[in-house]
């Protein structure tokens, strides 16, 4: 019993290994290693004061993220897949300005490991992406991607996932098209819907039945706002959307979506 925890605790002492990010950028790809990355000519100490992952002040180890987007136009598609499936969508416009807000990818140095982001959870690296001045800019949680592997150009999701399209006679300024945007920001990172989206981790939100079919209204409310107030478990991983995250019409809009595609469902399921 002694030998056994003598070698767990050599385990946990142990430094992190190195590990690569990969990108994907159209003709070009290119890995790079922490080591690179730590060395790169632009890294740099950063302090993020209100840090979405961690909810306290964060330090970090940094290279600006257009530093490592060589040939990525502003209005290219991107995006972050991480280690657990959750996909990132995310245009490149924003990732690319050097102001108001500014877009890092921060390193975990293996002999520095950040902290975990939970009890029995690893932490947000080896690769995370950060906001520097995020609210100049209106960055929503989902752009905060932690344990990022790979970072890839893409075409846009309307294009690739034709199934999440609502009806195309909509009014343009119909509340489901913005919807569609929304659930695009703040749901594809973790869901499918119509069988549709890179996303591994959430189940789909309209096969084979829809959220607002078998939630109440006012309970589905509750839900998106704080999941834990309906729905406990260790183990949930789905975030709340505060009302600073996803206002109240933002929200009436989103369901509308959500609402408006139960009636758009695959015939063959």
């Amino acid at each position: 019993m002694r030998h056994c925890l003598a070698l767990v605790a050599l385990v946990l002492s142990l430094p992190l290994s190195a590990a690569q990010l990969h990108l994907e950028l159209g003709d070009s790809t290119r890995e790079w290693s922490t080591g690179e990355l730590l060395q790169h000519p632009q890294a740099r100490d950063i302090d993020i004061d209100q840090d979405v992952s961690y909810k306290r002040p964060m330090h970090f180890r940094a290279v600006p993220l257009a530093a490592l987007l060589q040939g990525v136009k502003a209005d290219d598609h991107l995006q972050a897949v991480a280690l657990d499936g959750f996909a990132a969508e995310m245009p490149a416009g924003p990732l690319l300005q050097q102001a108001p807000a500014r877009a890092w990818l921060a390193v975990e140095d293996p002999a520095k490991p950040w902290p975990a982001l939970g009890d029995g959870k690893p932490s947000a690296g080896p690769f995370y992406l950060v906001w520097t001045n995020p609210q100049a800019s209106g960055i929503r949680p989902e752009q905060w991607p932690f344990q990022v592997a790979t970072i890839r150009r893409l075409a846009p999701v309307e294009q690739r996932f034709p199934a999440l399209l609502p009806d195309p006679r909509l009014a343009a300024n119909d509340p489901v098209r913005q919807g569609f945007a929304l659930f695009q920001q703040n749901c594809l990172a973790c869901h499918r819907l119509n069988g549709a989206g890179d996303a591994q981790f959430g189940p789909d939100l309209n096969v084979p039945h829809n959220p607002t079919e078998y939630f109440q209204p006012e309970y589905l409310r509750s839900y998106i706002r704080d999941p834990q107030s309906l729905r406990q478990w260790p183990q949930a991983r789905m975030p709340g959307f505060a009302d600073s995250v996803l206002s109240e019409r933002e929200l009436d809009a989103l369901l509308a979506y959500l609402k408006h595609m139960a009636g758009r469902r695959p015939l063959n399921r």
